[in-house]
């Protein structure tokens, strides 16, 4: 009877396990990354005193960019020993895209063309692959 007992433990217990299991199996990967997306570092220098303005139309672009189609993300990054400087960190999954599509949308050739009152020139541009990744 006890052995019964033990067995009928073990085979619940062995059936919860893949019960769980098979809940989880539908959830998303925890390493999300994808080697082929691409990285733009985009890095602007506002105008004396002109720093939140910069910083505001910069927030105002990213918000309709964050509808396009291949965005993945942005980060906007301000240089804590002189706000003049800052960065956005994005990351697209087509770099054709981006180079071509992207720069031709109408908020960003407004924002290019407004930019002349806050920036102080045209910002520099880096892409970037991943190569490996260290956890």
């Amino acid at each position: 009877m006890k052995a019964r007992f033990v067995l009928s433990a073990k085979l619940m217990l062995l059936a919860a396990v893949f019960l769980l299991m098979g809940c989880n199996s539908n959830t998303k990967p925890t390493d999300t990354r994808n080697d082929d997306h691409i990285v733009v570092l985009v890095s602007y220098t506002s105008q004396p005193n002109k720093e939140t303005e910069t910083f505001n139309e910069l927030t105002k672009l990213v918000e309709h960019v964050k509808n396009e189609p291949h965005f993945v993300s942005i980060k906007l990054h301000v240089d804590p020993k002189d706000k003049l400087n800052i960065l956005l960190y994005e990351e697209w999954d087509d770099e054709t895209y981006y180079t071509t599509e992207h720069m031709q949308t109408s908020h960003l050739q407004k924002f290019i063309a407004d930019s002349r009152n806050f920036l102080n020139g045209p910002p520099e541009v880096s892409f970037w692959k991943l190569e490996k990744e260290f956890k």
